[in-house]
């Protein structure tokens, strides 16, 4: 390791992308401690507190690194931005005039991105005025305020600084992919993650001193399951389906050339950490509209006033909200039908058989079996829905173990988000993303990386 350190500080720039990615990181931290004007901390401490991590609170707050609960210029992160993005995608296969775009290379990739800052703006104008509007109307704990001046100042200026704070947490993230190491907007999530680290080791600590949820041997098995989730996340992050190729012989003169045989390598997990992201982001919707329909959590209006406008669907709400609540069992099978639509709807758009079959043809390559042009697509077609409909499954059921131990051994949520579950899905993905494009530095330098003794062997998944 301290070898590949040393080649790594050989590297002018990939030296200078890394220490470029650390700073911007530092300054996203810092970030998600610089509150909003005109907000008492103490107040918004005891009223987060008593929130709870299994609620809609937590879940936002595993994503900006704690900055949701200090209410700081980030405190949105940069889920909107990741909203933008999923509704662009989802109109770029319905609207043809995005489709059109799409089809235009660097330039109609520009228009789009454009297009999903400016979605961006609007998303979080709208979040943030729900969210500043909520706290300023809830009820304080303690009998202190929440606000320390009038409401439609405070809801004004948080908009302001809430939508500063993440069109910055963008801009930074398209600095990390140009001048860094790694995908700006995941590592942005990854180090909002990573953050909240240190926290759940000293809470397991605090519960393993007072020995009621957490024994010692409870300990060791959190332990022990966190590694071997780990691993099941790097296995299936490498896992791949081969499909043989056959190139046909061609006679070049008196040369013969061709007849190899290759494989065409289909990963388990096409779409990454990805649906996992999407389908986290899509679900905060449901319970920050319930929440509000129903009064609950984040404003204290008078349960008669919504009787009187929602009517008799007010019951309807009330029942969704508490079956819709973080862990629960109509919660877990939405989060895991949205990962797996999410796997199936990036993966079909990053990987086109059609093209595929087309190019294969091209170069005169086969699949035994199966002819070329029309029966090929439809033959790797079929792999690719049964590779991904294991791959989503797979990251389905990592997703939800820390809410099924949660439920199992009411341990406090900042700990079991390590035993897997959205966080660790993209604190693992994100690494072994960032770790394989500096390995690619390094292998375009003909150094050694990171796995010069032995490499991780590619799983052959059928």
């Amino acid at each position: 390791m301290l070898e590949i350190i040393d080649n790594i500080r050989k590297i002018p720039d990939l030296r200078n992308r890394i220490l470029f990615t650390l700073f911007v990181l530092v300054i996203v931290q810092l970030a998600a401690h610089v509150t909003v004007p005109g907000v008492n901390a103490v107040a918004l401490k005891q009223y987060m507190g008593a929130q709870g991590s299994r609620s809609i609170f937590g879940l936002i707050d595993l994503f900006t690194g704690g900055g949701f609960k200090r209410l700081s210029i980030v405190a949105l992160g940069i889920m909107p931005y990741i909203t933008a993005s999923i509704l662009i995608q989802l109109l770029t296969v319905v609207w043809p005039y995005l489709e059109e775009l799409s089809k235009r290379g660097e330039e109609g990739r520009k228009t789009i991105n454009r297009y999903t800052r400016y979605g961006t703006v609007i998303i979080t104008l709208f979040q943030s005025m729900m969210l500043a509007n909520g706290l300023a109307g809830a009820q304080p704990i303690g009998g202190q305020p929440m606000i320390l001046y009038a409401r439609l100042p405070f809801v004004l200026s948080t908009m302001l600084a809430v939508t500063t704070g993440t069109i910055f947490l963008m801009w930074l993230g398209e600095q990390i992919t140009e001048r860094g190491i790694g995908n700006g907007i995941s590592l942005i999530i990854f180090a909002g993650i990573v953050a909240r680290f240190p926290s759940a080791v000293g809470r397991l600590i605090q519960y393993l001193k007072i020995g009621e949820t957490i024994t010692p041997f409870r300990a060791i098995l959190i332990a022990l399951m966190m590694v071997g989730v780990i691993a099941a996340i790097v296995v299936m992050t490498y896992a791949q389906r081969r499909i043989t190729i056959r190139r046909g012989k061609q006679v070049v003169g008196r040369k013969v050339y061709g007849g190899s045989t290759s494989y065409l390598p289909i990963r388990v997990n096409t779409a990454g950490v990805i649906p996992v992201i999407f389908a986290a982001s899509i679900m905060i919707f449901p319970l920050q509209i319930l929440g509000w329909l129903t009064g609950i959590s984040v404003m204290d209006m008078d349960p008669g006033i919504w009787k009187s406008i929602l009517g008799a669907s007010q019951p309807v709400f009330e029942w969704l909200h508490r079956q819709m609540g973080m862990g629960s069992f109509l919660y877990n099978t939405l989060y895991v039908l949205m990962i797996i639509f999410f796997c199936y709807f990036y993966t079909s758009i990053t990987f086109n058989p059609k093209d595929l079959a087309e190019n294969l043809q091209r170069y005169g390559s086969t699949i035994p079996g199966y002819s070329q042009g029309k029966r090929t697509e439809q033959y790797i077609t079929y792999i690719i829905e049964r590779v991904t409909l294991a791959g989503g499954i797979m990251l389905a059921v990592i997703a939800v173990i820390p809410n099924i131990v949660y439920g199992a051994w009411s341990i406090d949520p900042t700990i079991t988000d390590f035993l897997g579950g959205t966080g660790l899905i993209i604190v693992v993905g994100v690494a072994l993303d960032t770790v394989n494009q500096i390995e690619n530095h390094l292998r375009m330098r003909n150094y050694d990386t990171f796995r010069k003794r032995g490499r991780i062997k590619r799983r052959r998944f059928s």
